[in-house]
């Protein structure tokens, strides 16, 4: 059969020689057991395929041994991509070959097997997409719990996280802009380093046991130094901590607590003494600087303005005055005998939380202090550092109660007579020229130079103006145990006050 069809080839057809044809595939299958469907050549040319002797099946001449295969032995499982939508058997019955023999050989599955199994391939599809969904569930769930129990993730860290990080620093240029403004004038800053140098903390002691604490002022190199006198009242030893920490031993040169000034020395060398101003010169409104130790809050400073002039203060409860400076800078408990400095780093004042608290009567008001002005502090300073008391202070040498307090504490009866006037006296100083008169401890005194007594501002009231040695003419009266009451008069000497308490 080869020789004739060799014989009807024309010279454009494929020679035979390049590929195995259909007639020599089937020689091969011959020759060969094919295990797909486990039977021999000759079994299947016995088999009617409507294929003659002496014909080739359309399409198969010139075409390789594979497609020659193919068209005989077609896959039952695949469709025609003709007719994609028909059945294997149909292509099949289309052929010539008997259905059975082309879908059913031996050890190939039937029809309803190849459904059963399509069926067990779409069931195991969506089991495992059923494995895949549950698996994503499952990690974002765990995501989630593991994101709960570490801390949400941020820039990359969670929590527990071991983090470095590198913090660079710089010094402040060096440059004294930072300390005088353009008018030449310290701000804040340059007034801290120009004056806190010169301004000390006072340690009070009494028998060993610390019993207050203030500031102070440095006016000279060799040690000495202003403060307050009720930072240092009943002390019998003091400490006096310099800017730079350095400690010594302090000695009180005197005080007046009349004006709240005291005067102390250290014996030190080559200290910065503050640069005093001219309290004069000061303005409302101008900015300021209060400079000590608040709370003992060594080298503290605040600002603010001055907010009034020539304000007229007490410092104690008498009324004996003295000329402030109100101002809002904050002075509190420590900033006692510390600086009131202007601009330029001169002491304008002496800061004193004893006539804020004086003035205010127990009324707390924010932003209200008082400085005594440098002016009205000098000649009490420059006497202290000079003689340790003041000149001019009288005493009449006496100890007494008002009457209300009088009759609380002595437990004595005031004559109603008396009209809520009078100072009882319980005792007499050796050297009061009242002890060489009939007065005597337990008399009443109602009036001192025809003005009524009843209370310590009172009684410096009625001896306003006197100097040491002048005499005051006193109505006194003496109650009996009875109640009875005798009424006298005297007159007695004022006498010179050096202690600093009158």
């Amino acid at each position: 059969m080869l020789d004739e069809l060799q014989e009807h080839m024309t010279e454009d057809d494929v020679p035979i020689e390049q590929e195995p044809m259909a007639s020599d595939a089937a020689e091969e299958i011959s020759s060969e057991p094919s295990d797909a469907a486990h039977t021999s050549a000759e079994e299947l040319k016995s088999r009617d395929y409507g294929i003659s002797d002496h014909e080739e099946p359309d399409g198969l001449i010139g075409k390789p041994a594979s497609a020659a295969a193919d068209v005989l032995f077609p896959d039952p499982f695949e469709q025609s991509e003709e007719h994609p939508s028909e059945t294997a058997a149909e292509d099949a019955e289309t052929a010539g070959i008997p259905v059975t023999d082309a879908l059913e050989p031996e050890g190939m599955p039937s029809s309803d097997g190849a459904a059963a199994l399509a069926e067990k391939k779409n069931i195991a599809g969506i089991v495992m997409m059923i494995l895949i969904f549950l698996a994503v569930v499952g990690f974002s769930v765990f995501c989630i719990i593991w994101d709960i129990r570490k801390g949400s993730p941020s820039n990359g860290y969670v929590a527990g996280d071991v983090v470095s990080v590198n913090i660079g620093q710089q010094r402040k240029p060096v440059s004294k802009e930072s300390m005088v403004d353009e008018s030449g004038r310290y701000t804040v800053a340059g007034i801290a380093e120009a004056v806190m140098p010169s301004i000390v903390e006072i340690y009070t002691y009494q028998k060993g046991e610390l019993i207050g604490t203030g500031s102070g002022i440095l006016l000279s190199e060799d040690g000495y130094l202003v403060t307050n006198a009720h930072v240092v009242a009943n002390g019998d030893s003091y400490n006096v901590t310099l800017h730079d920490d350095r400690k010594f031993d302090g000695t009180l040169m005197g005080h007046d607590s009349k004006t709240d000034i005291a005067v102390m020395k250290i014996e030190a060398s080559g200290l910065q003494p503050a640069v005093l101003g001219d309290s004069d010169e000061v303005q409302l409104g101008e900015e300021v600087c209060a400079l000590g130790n608040p709370a003992r809050l060594s080298g503290s400073i605040s600002s603010g303005i001055v907010s009034g002039l020539n304000r007229q203060i007490q410092a104690q409860s008498n009324t004996y005055e003295m000329e402030c400076i109100q101002t809002d800078a904050a002075i509190s408990s420590g900033n006692s005998g510390g600086a009131l400095v202007n601009r330029y780093g001169q002491v304008i004042g002496i800061t004193s939380s004893k006539y804020t608290s004086n003035f205010m009567m127990g009324v707390s008001y924010e932003g209200l202090g008082f400085a005594i002005t440098i002016n009205a502090a000098l000649p009490i300073i420059k006497e202290l550092i000079e003689q340790g008391y003041v000149s001019g202070r009288v005493r009449i040498g006496i100890q007494f109660y008002e009457a209300a307090v009088a009759a609380e504490t002595e437990g004595v009866t005031v004559p109603e007579e008396f009209g809520g006037k009078g100072i009882l006296v319980v005792g007499v100083d050796e050297d009061s020229d009242l002890a060489k008169t009939t007065f005597k401890p337990y008399d009443w005194i109602l009036e001192m130079n025809g003005k009524s007594v009843s209370d310590y501002e009172s009684v410096l009231e009625a001896i306003k103006g006197c100097g040491a040695g002048d005499s005051i003419h006193a109505h006194c009266a003496t109650v009996d145990s009875e109640g009875r009451v005798t009424y006298y008069e005297i007159d007695f000497t004022l006498l010179e006050d050096t202690s600093g308490e009158y």
